[in-house]
Formats: C-alpha cells, structure tokens, sequence
C-alpha cells in the first residue's frame, strides 16, 4: 500500500529551485535510498517530506493513514547537539512528543515502548548513561530508538552513518535492514554510499541534474547503460 505519492515537485528554499519534476511512490515495506552530489537536494526532498521545508510547486500524498506527525525522523547532528546533557533514556522517550498534544506526562505504554525501543537498539546498558558521553555510534542508536518513538511505519534517516567507523558503520546498517524486513517498517534513507544503497535498498532516488526513480535493478541497468553511452562516445 502506497505510504506515500509525490508528483511534479519542486523542491528549494528561499524561492530558489534546485530540484524539479520528481515523481515517485514509497510502498509500506520499501527501503528508499536517496543519492546524489551534494546540494542536489536530498535532504531538502526529505525536509520537505516532513513539511519542514514548504514545496515549490507539486504535490505530495500520504496514505495508509499516516500523518506527518507519525514519521520518524533522524536528522544529521550538529555538534551542540551531540554535547545534549541529557541521560539516553530521556532523549529516546522524547520521541513521543510530537504525538502527545498538551499532555504533560508520558503515559505507562510510552515508558514501556521506550524501553521495548532501547532494547531493541542493543543499548539497554547505558540507559542512565548521559547522552554527550556516547560514542557516536551509541548517539545514532540513540536517536535511531528515539526516532522509533515517534512512528510504527516509517522512518527518514539523513546520512545515519556519516562519521562512524567502519564496524559501526556496519551494524547500522544492519539495524536499519532488520528494521525493515523483521518490523516491516518503511525506511528513506539519505545516502552518499552507493554501493551500501545499492545493496540494502529496494528503490533508489537519485537527484541531480537528472532524476531517477524505480529498484535498485532499474537503476543498475540505468547506470551500465549510461557508462557504456559515455565509453561510446568518448
């Protein structure tokens, strides 16, 4: 079921264009990576899927029933908030709060899923721990069970690897993928690593200046075939 339809977008800020024309659909249980150099737009198309940045021109539908408010979202950090002197529990069960309207308490069911959220991520023993004392690729899962918080369908990730070593690197990847195919939950993912979009994602978005959308078999196919034009031509 489409999650998600986006037709003849426009996407910039501040009146300038820097993408237009995208078309594309995102299915519950699909991994969308987005590619592309930067300042083609990636993380505008994500921030304005999240309607923090206002469309240009075109339309954006959310179905299934979701809503803005139930997306979840891990955004790339700046480095004020990678010093937040707050514990890891604190910060994951923050997630709810975009769906508690002016309640001012967290109820039972959101401690117990904040929990449930930290363990799935591997970090139930630093829980307590202060969030700036973490290495970064304990803050990602941080934020990645605090993102969980905030939605049972789908999560945007902007760059989530950006500066992890390799082997964190490598189990947040991993995460992301059981996220996916155990949980069935939709993942858009932000990626300058094409050859980890390629192999963990169902579809690709690249965005420059020209766009591709379709499975990551399309977009191979697509790239053999414009290597071989461009040898040709050479």
């Amino acid at each position: 079921m489409s999650l998600i339809e986006c037709k003849n977008l426009s996407l910039g800020y501040d009146g300038h264009e820097i993408a237009k024309n995208l078309n594309l659909s995102v299915n519950s249980g699909d991994y969308l990576c987005i590619v592309g150099e930067n300042g083609s737009g990636k993380t505008t198309f994500m921030k304005t899927l999240l309607g923090l940045n206002p469309l240009i021109s075109g339309e954006i539908k959310f179905g299934d029933g979701l809503k803005r408010s139930e997306i979840g979202y891990l955004p790339q950090q700046t480095a004020v908030q990678r010093d937040f002197p707050a514990s890891v529990f604190e910060i994951v069960i923050s997630g709810f709060c975009g769906s508690m309207g002016l309640k001012p308490f967290y109820s039972k069911a959101q401690k117990a899923q904040a929990q449930i959220n930290i363990e799935k991520m591997g970090i139930s023993h630093i829980k307590d721990r202060c969030y700036r004392e973490l290495s970064g690729g304990q803050q990602q899962r941080v934020l990645l069970a605090r993102a969980l918080c905030a939605t049972k369908k789908l999560i945007l990730l902007d760059e989530p690897v950006s500066g992890l070593d390799s082997n964190a690197t490598a189990e947040m990847y991993s995460i992301v993928k059981r996220l996916n195919s155990e949980d069935n939950i939709t993942v858009i993912m932000i990626s300058h690593d094409i050859s980890a979009a390629v192999s963990y994602a169902t579809h690709i978005l690249h965005i420059g200046a020209s766009c591709f959308f379709g499975t990551k078999e399309d977009y191979i196919k697509n790239q053999n075939t414009t290597s071989l034009e461009v040898a040709e031509n050479e």
